[in-house]
């Protein structure tokens, strides 16, 4: 993996320095009701601070689609940004460029932090347009990506910025990519996949990206249902895409080729509906009730992962094994997340995982900490597991020479 700065090689004393951060949080009636992705930011915006730096953070919000919209303003962010960063006062400009940006930044001291409007109030933004970027670019002296869940756009902030000024990861983008290049660029083997989800339509480049990286492959989820389908077992009313049993085959058939072992669910939790504790029996796969649904995997097919993921020394994680948000059928999930963390804390794994689901079930499962790192970035992560060149990394990978 080609290398990329980061805030240690950066002589930041004095420095405008533009933060690309991913401050798109949940709000509701103009108040931060989830303030985890701006947290997540600290450890980068206390380095600079600390170091004299004019800070200038920039953000995008929703989907204004161009257009200035007053309910899609970052000015919110103010009052959650200043309590953590400990009273610490922010500035706002009502613009990310042109006059009112450039006179805030002009009115900015050492160790002082502004928060610029929302980057998508212009179209120059989303199309990456040169003379939006430039305009950027005017601001500041260096330019720091820590928006690490916007990688994958080939956005003016995340990509074009990085080519005209010198650039550097920040401290959320520096571990995720060490983590994600210890996980599937140079991991330690062998190594394991679990891929659940729904639908194996909207995975395949991932399928395909894994079998030739990875020694096991774990299905679960709707998925499961379609490959044990193809396989020409029956699975009742279960979620299945019967038309993807081709493409099952020739993903199959390019695991025997790279000697990637897919291992798929031999019991499963049935249900005639989805709802919180609806009557439920455990069945070998082989034996669903035609008006049946499979909502989880089974305790057999549960350990039969655990033990398979103990003989392993790298894991990479993307979707839950079952329909997690509703009991019981969390089971199946918890009990591997749980063994994840053991192995992890034993020193015996390396767990990565990502995506929005697979955040809400590990956190359901209480093990989001006992992970070595869990990625809240879900498109990017998932493109990064797809194989795909994410814009904004290889931009500082570019920037570093």
């Amino acid at each position: 993996m080609t290398a990329f700065r980061t805030l240690d090689d950066l002589d930041v004393a004095g420095k405008r320095v533009l933060v690309r951060v991913d401050f798109n949080v949940p709000m509701e009636n103009g108040v931060v009701t989830d303030a985890t992705r701006i947290e997540r930011a600290l450890p980068t915006l206390q380095d600079l601070l600390k170091r004299g730096t004019k800070v200038i953070l920039l953000s995008h919000y929703g989907r204004p689609k161009g257009k200035a919209d007053p309910a899609l303003s970052l000015r919110p962010l103010l009052q959650p940004l200043e309590n953590l960063l400990k009273g610490r006062k922010v500035a706002f400009a009502e613009d990310c460029i042109g006059a009112p940006a450039e006179e805030a930044v002009a009115q900015l001291n050492d160790g002082e932090v502004l928060l610029l409007e929302n980057l998508r109030f212009h179209e120059g933004e989303e199309a990456n347009e040169d003379a939006f970027a430039d305009s950027l670019a005017k601001l500041g002296d260096l330019y720091v990506n820590d928006a690490f869940s916007t990688a994958h756009r080939a956005h003016a902030s995340v990509e074009a910025l990085a080519r005209r000024l010198p650039a550097a990861a920040g401290r959320l983008m520096q571990e995720e990519l060490e983590h994600l290049e210890k996980a599937l660029e140079n991991p330690e083997r062998p190594v394991a996949a679990i891929v659940g989800g729904a639908k194996v339509s909207t995975k395949l480049e991932l399928l395909g990206n894994l079998v030739e990286k990875v020694q096991l492959l774990v299905i679960g989820g709707g998925m499961a249902n379609t490959f044990l389908h193809a396989f020409g077992v029956p699975v009742g009313a279960s979620l299945c895409e019967k038309d993807m049993a081709e493409t099952v085959e020739d993903i199959v058939r390019r695991a025997k080729q790279a000697d990637c072992d897919i291992l798929l669910p031999t019991d499963a939790v049935v249900a005639e509906k989805l709802a919180p504790n609806t009557p439920h029996d455990v069945v070998a796969v082989r034996d669903v009730p035609d008006d049946r649904m499979i909502l989880d995997v089974g305790p057999m097919t549960s350990e039969q992962i655990r033990k398979r993921l103990g003989d392993c020394r790298t894991l990479v994680w993307n979707g839950p094994l079952g329909a997690f948000e509703t009991q019981p059928f969390d089971a199946g999930t918890n009990v591997v997340a749980e063994a994840v963390a053991d192995l992890t804390a034993e020193g015996r794994l390396l767990s990565v995982a990502g995506g929005g689901d697979t955040v809400s079930a590990l956190a359901r499962a209480g093990v989001l900490d006992r992970l070595s790192y869990v990625s809240a970035a879900g498109g990017a992560f998932l493109e990064w597991m797809e194989g795909k060149t994410l814009p904004g990394v290889q931009a500082l990978r570019d920037s570093a020479g």
